[in-house]
């Protein structure tokens, strides 16, 4: 079934909600190696109860809809999906536990031609539950590789955020264990590819992949040490766009540039010397 332009604008995604607690915020932020040196007191308050602050990139798991590509009818080539960029936007520091409501809808629908596929952006608002209050909006784009010449918009995406030609102010190297991606699904992302062998073999991998946002978790944990002092008070938005696949096991490159309350990264495999996130960009509370 083609891609029907307007009626996937008009995609009804159902609601979500979700309650967390300490201990999901805790999870969330060991599975991204906060708390890795256990003597770095300005680590504590992301993985100890005492006085629990909750990452701010976690705001990406929360009432997620699940794969909606697929449980939907779309017709979409869900198959062929990949990720390609990420966004969040914080309104407010996320608490370590709430009762969450998600609301999501998609924003646009780009058609790069048949042998180019189609660009799809959907957002998902997250709003405390019993005040309706906001707490952080989410922007996906997803790249639908069997989807393109629908015969919808042809124009094209908005540029990404432009790495500065100059050498980086800070470099942070992180180094990740072989069983992240197991770690990092159990924040609610249960798709087997990251998980069994044979599966990652029939999509085209050699083994099971890193989550994309377990990646991009990291820019952003990179970004707090080297920038913020592990405050994510301090982080009012980031961006990311992702260039290749990553691996569990891999060292992760973060070159961070930083100008004024703007800050731009670049992640890269040091193993593979392969750029894994582009056009990073974080923007700071004043």
């Amino acid at each position: 079934m083609a891609l029907d332009y307007h009626k996937l604008l008009e995609l009804q995604i159902p609601d979500t909600r979700q309650s967390y607690i300490h201990k999901d915020s805790i999870l969330y932020a060991l599975s991204l190696g906060y708390g890795s040196d256990p003597l770095d007191c300005r680590q504590l308050p992301l993985v100890y109860e005492a006085d629990l602050h909750a990452v701010p990139t976690m705001g990406v798991v929360l009432a997620h809809p699940g794969y909606w590509p697929r449980t939907l009818a779309t017709g979409l080539d869900w198959v062929r999906i990949v990720h390609a960029e990420q966004g969040l936007t914080l309104h407010k520091p996320l608490p370590a536990e709430a009762q969450v409501i998600g609301k999501s809808r998609i924003v646009d629908i780009i058609d790069k031609g048949a042998d180019k596929g189609a660009l799809i952006t959907y957002e998902r608002r997250i709003l405390e539950a019993v005040s309706g209050e906001p707490l952080c909006t989410i922007t996906q784009t997803m790249l639908a590789r069997g989807d393109g010449g629908f015969g919808g918009p042809q124009r094209s995406a908005a540029p990404p955020p432009v790495i500065p030609q100059r050498p980086a102010e800070h470099v942070v190297d992180l180094c990740t264990h072989e069983n992240m991606a197991l770690l990092y699904r159990l924040n609610g992302d249960w798709n087997p590819l990251h998980a069994d062998p044979a599966i990652a073999l029939k999509a085209g991998f050699q083994r099971p992949i890193l989550h994309g946002l377990a990646t991009w978790g990291l820019a952003g944990r990179a970004v707090l040490q080297a920038v913020c002092g592990y405050d994510g008070r301090q982080i009012a938005s980031i961006f990311g766009r992702f260039t290749a696949p990553a691996y569990p096991g891999e060292t992760f490159r973060t070159e961070i540039w930083v100008d004024g309350a703007v800050v731009a990264f670049r992640v890269r495999s040091l193993e593979r010397d392969v750029v894994v996130i582009n056009n990073g960009r974080v923007e700071l509370r004043g």
